[in-house]
């Protein structure tokens, strides 16, 4: 069964979605639009996913065929957009009212689906990708503990500190002493 609509996991950032747009091309297809975890074919080359997922598998990307684990990408794909927006915003939205504005949805629906899926709470992998961008964050040196917890939302740095240690394993001042190259890759959260 040919489709113009492919959904594909690990799509994490615009390098992610130039590198599928450059493998489409190079298998034949014309991709009509590229955006993080989809990509929409010209309707003269629709795609088999048989055929394609090997292409997508050998890059690192996986196609993602249940509604559930589409959903669960487009969740992952709008958390990290969350960040940003709490970062950005004067009164930053709450994740779930993010969440709900962004999709027809109710927030509880979108959690238990994204739980089932992916094996752990909207709320943990936002904690994690918190960690992994205050992470990267440290490793430019730039900005104290405190600023950081204030670009992050963090009531304190004593908060950020405490969820820093709880889920690396590491305090913040042996992160930063031994420059951990521990950074990880965003698909590889959960």
């Amino acid at each position: 069964m040919k489709t113009n609509l492919l959904h594909i996991k690990n799509m994490v950032c615009p390098r992610c979605v130039e590198a599928v747009h450059n493998l489409l091309e190079r298998a034949g297809y014309r991709p009509k639009a590229v955006t993080l975890g989809v990509a929409e074919l010209d309707e003269n080359t629709p795609a088999d996913p048989e055929d394609l997922a090997p292409l997508l598998h050998a890059a690192g990307f996986e196609l993602l065929r249940g509604r559930a684990e589409q959903l669960t990408e487009q969740i992952k794909s709008t958390l990290a957009e969350y960040l940003e927006h709490l970062r950005t915003a004067r009164s930053p939205l709450t994740t779930s009212a993010f969440l709900t504005d962004r999709f027809a949805a109710t927030y509880s629906h979108l959690s238990k689906v994204f739980s089932r899926t992916a094996h752990l709470t909207i709320e943990k992998y936002l904690i994690r990708l918190k960690i992994e961008r205050v992470k990267e964050m440290l490793s430019y040196g730039e900005l104290t503990l405190n600023q950081i917890a204030d670009q992050m939302r963090y009531s304190s740095g004593q908060h950020l500190s405490n969820q820093f240690r709880q889920v690396t394993g590491y305090s913040v001042s042996e992160f930063r002493r031994l420059m951990l190259p521990e950074r990880m890759s965003l698909d590889a959260l959960a």
